[in-house]
């Protein structure tokens, strides 16, 4: 296992990190614990979740797993979508969000919050209060780093330069959705990240499972989560089901499992630090687990890469990438 820096604070983490949003729901303690000694043996030291994954239940679940190496894994989780019935149980309030941090303590057993992040951008709260109450937990060692999850550029730079006004601890790490048939973060977010020294950890490198190879080239064609849940199926439209197919047939000539090519490509692209892999099963996980040794040399990079077309830059002015220093 490789391991790169976590944006600017010292910390080093590996080239993947598990997601656990099936556990304690879809994927039982057995098979979670299968699935987190099968990354810890191959050296992830980061996991991620969310106080509103199973209602809390994955949260349960990795805080009585990771108990036994809380101090070599780094522990990430979220707060911002609605996490209970009440009127206040949601959002980026100061209130919410201190009471949601104090559940997440509660059920991950432990006494710090390494990486806390902001689920989705809050239009409906002043950002200085959610920065403040934020950076109020920093203070008091609830938490350690920072980061936010679905954040367009604007919003992590605003957040990044209202922190740095008033003193307050600033955000380290961002966490975008980010894969072959995704790839707007390409545009503004990563070479943000990189200029400021921000962290990139992107979630749904295998685009919900589209990738896996599962799916065939036709929307629709095969049942699954990409077909059942409403909000898949507007994700993916027709030009991702055929990405996914020359996927399938690249990986068949190469000899590697699609999810195996596609983790490695999303670990390789600039600016990324460490995409997030998950699954319901172990045997689920073992494709995108192989990831980590896989080395893609420049030409097959650049076969994954045509798959789909890159996003314009920022400006829109194509004839910018051809220009000295341009991605």
């Amino acid at each position: 296992m490789k391991y790169r820096r976590l944006g600017s604070t010292g910390v080093r983490v590996s080239t993947l990190g598990l997601g656990t949003l099936p556990f304690g729901t879809d994927t039982d303690i057995a098979e979670a614990r299968k699935m987190l000694d099968a990354c810890l043996d191959a050296g992830i030291n980061h996991v991620d979740c969310a106080d509103v994954y199973g209602d809390g239940r994955a949260e349960q679940t990795l805080g009585e797993l990771i108990a036994p190496h809380r101090d070599d894994v780094l522990v990430a989780t979220k707060v911002g979508f609605p996490s209970g019935p009440g009127v206040n149980d949601q959002g980026a309030s100061a209130l919410h969000v201190r009471r949601s941090v104090e559940a997440s303590l509660r059920r991950l057993h432990t006494d710090r919050i390494d990486v806390l992040y902001l689920h989705r951008f809050d239009y409906r709260t002043d950002l200085d209060q959610t920065l403040r109450a934020l950076d109020g937990l920093v203070t008091a060692g609830k938490v350690l780093y920072l980061g936010v999850s679905n954040f367009a550029a604007w919003q992590v730079a605003t957040a990044l330069g209202r922190s740095a006004l008033h003193g307050w601890a600033g955000i380290s790490v961002i966490q975008p959705m980010y894969n072959l048939v995704k790839r707007q973060v390409e545009v503004e977010l990563v070479p943000f990240a990189i200029a400021e020294s921000v962290a990139v950890i992107p979630y749904g490198p295998l685009a919900g499972g589209l990738l896996s190879g599962k799916y065939g080239s036709t929307p629709g064609a095969v049942p699954g989560r990409l077909t059942d849940d409403a909000m898949y199926r507007a994700r993916y439209g027709d030009a991702d089901y055929l990405a996914a197919s020359r996927l399938v047939a690249i990986a068949d000539e190469v000899g590697h499992h699609p999810a195996t090519l596609a983790v490695a490509w999303a670990a390789a692209r600039p600016g990324i630090t460490a995409p997030l892999i998950g699954a319901k099963s172990f045997a689920q996980l073992q494709p995108s687990l192989a990831a980590h040794d896989l080395e893609l040399d420049d030409d097959l990079m650049a076969r994954l890469t045509a798959l789909t077309p890159s996003p314009p830059p920022a400006t829109d002015r194509s004839e910018e990438r051809s220009r000295p220093g341009a991605r």
